[in-house]
C-alpha cells in the first residue's frame, strides 16, 4: 500500500515538474508563463544583459499577448512583468541603481524630476545585497501600479501608469542607455543582430 502510494506520488511530481516549460537563455531557464494577480502572462522574449563581456543577468518580458511594439508596451495599461535573474557577482545594488538611473534619464528625455519620488521608492527594491541566482520580478498590475519582488518576497509598490512606462522603457526603448541591443530585441521577441 505505502509502496504504491509512494510510486503514485513520485509519478505525479514528475508529471507536474515536466509540465512547467522554460526557455533557456544564456544557460538560464526563463519560465514561459507568469501569473500576475488574475492575469496569465506569456514570455514575450528574453535577453542577456552584458557588461565587459560578462553575462550580468537574464531578463524576460511577460505580456498578455506577444508584441514587438515598445511604444505600445510602454504606454499600455495592461498587466505585464519583467523578470530579472542575476548571473554574475559583478552586479551589485549600487551598479544596478546607476544603470537604472541612466535608463530613467533616457526614458524621460533627461527630465527625471517629476518621477524622482517614485524612482527613489523603486530603488528600495534593489537596496539589499545581490547574489548570483537572485530573481527580481517587476510586476505592473493594470490600474494598480508596479509591484517589486525579490526572490518571491514583496518589497514595495509604486503607483502610476506613467511610472510603469518610464520603468519598462529602461529595457525596451529604442537606443536604450544600456546599449545592449540584443537584450532589447530579445525581450521584444525580435531577431537578434
Amino acid at each position: 500500500m505505502f509502496k504504491k502510494l509512494g510510486f503514485l506520488l513520485l509519478v505525479s511530481l514528475f508529471v507536474f515538474s515536466s509540465s512547467v516549460e522554460a526557455m533557456p537563455i544564456g544557460g538560464v531557464d526563463m519560465e514561459e508563463t507568469f501569473k500576475a494577480g488574475d492575469a496569465s502572462l506569456i514570455l514575450n522574449g528574453a535577453g542577456i544583459r552584458k557588461k565587459f563581456l560578462l553575462k550580468i543577468y537574464v531578463a524576460g518580458l511577460y505580456l498578455k499577448e506577444k508584441s514587438s511594439d515598445y511604444v505600445k508596451i510602454m504606454a499600455q495599461d495592461e498587466t505585464m512583468a519583467i523578470k530579472i535573474k542575476i548571473t554574475s557577482r559583478w552586479i551589485n545594488s549600487e551598479r544596478f541603481k546607476e544603470a537604472c538611473e541612466a535608463g530613467f534619464e533616457r526614458t524621460t528625455n533627461g527630465n527625471t524630476a517629476p518621477f524622482r519620488t517614485k524612482i527613489n521608492l523603486a530603488y528600495t527594491a534593489f537596496a539589499q545585497e545581490f547574489k548570483v541566482g537572485d530573481v527580481f520580478d517587476i510586476v505592473y498590475i493594470k490600474g494598480v501600479g508596479t509591484n517589486f519582488y525579490k526572490n518571491g518576497r514583496f518589497i514595495t509598490k509604486v503607483d502610476g501608469l506613467d511610472f510603469k512606462a518610464v520603468l519598462f522603457g529602461i529595457w525596451i526603448i529604442d537606443k536604450p542607455s544600456h546599449k545592449n541591443e540584443n537584450l532589447r530585441r530579445g525581450m521584444l521577441g525580435m531577431p537578434l543582430e
